[in-house]
């Protein structure tokens, strides 16, 4: 689609990495749903693998598997996007996490296109730049009221305990954060702040 291109062209020093579950997905795309399932279960060991060699060693056993047979588009989707999937196997778990999927991003990015979607234009980059900086603190304020409310439920014992973390657009909250910056911080130290 030329986006890589135009990441490495702005960006020199980017790794892209692809979004694994998407790559699922497109794995998945001519798949039978009677087999969905195990066909998930077989890809499985490809994206929890270790490194890019036991991914390589899993995604070459699906491919010899009978799935891997019956579904070959599953295994080129895979060989297709290799070189974009594997960057996402140099890091532990914590960060892998996090890198996981871009699902909060694209959230985020939704609800900014729904905002500038019906504006015409800008009259500058600043007017721009304060319409996305008030949107952003708009769903920030969205978002806390909402926490506030379910905690509200909670004390007067109305709602269950909290069944996942809560998110914020900075990723303060996400499970893992520290371990996966630190994690980034040893792979990356020329990018990160000595102070």
């Amino acid at each position: 689609t030329g986006l890589s291109e135009a990441i490495a062209a702005t960006w020199p020093f980017a790794e892209v990495q692809t979004c694994v579950v998407h790559l699922i997905r497109a794995s998945m795309r001519f798949v039978s749903y009677s087999d969905r399932k195990n066909v998930a279960k077989a890809l499985k060991p490809i994206y929890t693998a270790a490194n890019a060699e036991a991914a390589r060693a899993a995604l070459e056993a699906f491919a010899e598997s009978p799935l891997g047979a019956k579904y070959p588009t599953a295994v080129r989707s895979w060989e297709a996007a290799w070189e974009r999937f594997i960057p996402f196997l140099a890091f532990g778990p914590a960060t892998r996490k996090l890198i996981y999927t871009t699902n909060s991003i694209e959230s985020l990015n939704y609800q900014l296109r729904k905002i500038t979607k019906n504006r015409g234009h800008f009259p500058s980059d600043a007017a721009a730049i304060k319409l996305l900086w008030l949107a952003i603190r708009n769903i920030e304020d969205r978002r806390d009221r909402e926490r506030a409310k379910d905690a509200q439920r909670r004390a007067d014992g109305h709602a269950g305990p909290r069944k996942s973390i809560p998110r914020l657009v900075e990723g303060a909250t996400i499970h893992g954060w520290r371990a996966a910056l630190a994690e980034l911080a040893l792979a990356y130290p020329e990018r990160f702040d000595p102070h």
